[in-house]
């Protein structure tokens, strides 16, 4: 299944525009804070072994690969 981002997983605006400083904060160190599908507030939990990111309507990702 191919999901079209349309909203940046960082900030929350639309997936259009310069987002590079956002993508940098997500690779190194930040967990997504939206959903990229829908831009709703996600609900992030930060351990030492990882993160999850759950979004009420899109169900949850997690760093673990």
């Amino acid at each position: 299944m191919t999901v079209d981002v349309a909203y940046c997983s960082y900030c929350g605006k639309s997936a259009e525009g310069d987002h590079e400083v956002c993508a940098k904060r997500l690779t190194v160190i930040d967990p997504p804070r939206y959903c990229a599908e829908c831009a709703r507030r996600m609900v992030v939990q930060v351990t030492p072994a990882g993160w999850t990111a759950r979004c009420s309507r899109h169900g949850e990702i997690t760093s673990a690969r």
